[in-house]
């Protein structure tokens, strides 16, 4: 391996979920079979990855001013530390001393996949500095080791293969194999999903994996309108999908509301009482459909409004303690580049 001696930085874009989310986690795709339509936004996790010329790894996170060192030939230890960027260098088998900075647009927790995007941001650093040839389907299932089996935290696989690929994407899981499908989507239908959606933040993260090991026990138990819920779910991810490509937007939004609802039948722990106070507020106030964009519990709600009533829906979200939050479409996944030192 060649080790560049350039300052790597690497940027990976956070996604939303429109519909199939909770289908991408196992044990259901080995079983069924899952699908998720998501999108990946301008928003993004951030690595700056800098040599060093001892056997020290330094990592900090920039947002939380959390620091942790450690020697290239010490055992790593899962701390609640910085633990997926620490699970990163020993996946990679990193034998070289360097600095990892990490900065996210939206903290873990917040349903936009953002510790995905961290960690695939993580191996495209890796794989800069170092010259490996991976493919994209590589640097997502790298990254899908790292958070899920190494540091073992519960969930799916779509949030490492958005970030990875980027752009609008309709992705089947289907028992090991996971098969990308990039949907070539006209510059108006995104103009106008962009004009009308919606992106709130409801004021708390939360831990999904807590949720996603209740969604799995709910779907283990093999109870029918659970499972019915899981088959509803993956249906209106291709019922989305094409309502999309056609530009039939109105149909989506209904979608998105009939998708929210399934999903509900998952868990108990995927809405509460103040999710559920924003989201009928909403549709009173003009939102046609929308969802939690992540697991559930808390974080971003993405809402599909009439053209002419969203900003009343976005003043009435406000009143409720609910924030906005611009956005646009990011077609491109994972970039890596370097920085002269000068």
């Amino acid at each position: 391996m060649t080790i560049q001696t350039a300052i790597v930085r690497s940027k990976a874009p956070l996604r939303i979920s429109f519909a199939g989310g909770g289908t991408d986690v196992s044990p259901y795709p080995e079983e069924r079979g899952g699908a998720v339509l998501s999108a990946t936004i301008d928003k993004y996790a951030y690595t700056t990855l800098i040599a060093r010329s001892d056997n020290t790894i330094k990592i900090k996170s920039l947002d939380y001013d959390a620091l942790v060192k450690y020697n290239i030939d010490e055992r790593v230890e899962y701390d609640g530390e910085l633990d997926l960027a620490k699970a990163a260098t020993k996946v990679m088998a990193i034998d070289h001393g360097c600095e990892l900075l990490l900065h996210s647009s939206a903290p873990p927790g917040s349903g936009l996949g953002s510790s995905s995007s961290m960690v695939v941001s993580l191996v495209g650093a890796f794989k800069q500095w170092l010259g490996l040839p991976l493919a994209n389907y590589e640097i997502a299932e790298i990254a899908y080791r790292i958070e899920r089996d190494e540091v073992g935290i519960k969930g799916g696989k779509q949030d490492q293969y958005a970030a990875t690929f980027g752009g609008f994407n309709f992705i089947e899981f289907l028992n090991k194999t996971t098969i990308v499908n990039p949907l070539r989507v006209d510059q108006d239908i995104i103009n106008e999903l962009e004009y009308r959606l919606l992106l709130c933040y409801t004021g708390k993260t939360r831990l999904s994996s807590g949720i996603i090991e209740d969604q799995i026990k709910e779907y283990k138990s093999g109870r029918g309108d659970v499972v019915r819920a899981y088959e509803e779910t993956k249906l209106l991810a291709s019922k989305m999908k094409n309502a999309f490509l056609l530009g039939h937007l109105d149909e989506f939004g209904t979608l998105l509301h009939e998708g929210w609802r399934s999903k509900k039948q998952f868990s108990s722990r995927i809405t509460n009482t103040q999710i559920d106070e924003l989201y009928i507020a909403a549709r009173k106030s003009g939102a046609i459909g929308g969802k939690l964009v992540g697991a559930g519990g808390g974080g971003y709600m993405l809402l599909f409004c009439e053209f002419d009533k969203k900003q009343a829906v976005a003043e009435k979200l406000q009143e409720l303690g609910g924030q906005i939050v611009d956005f646009a479409f990011e077609s491109n996944g994972l970039q890596t580049w370097e920085v002269s030192k000068g």
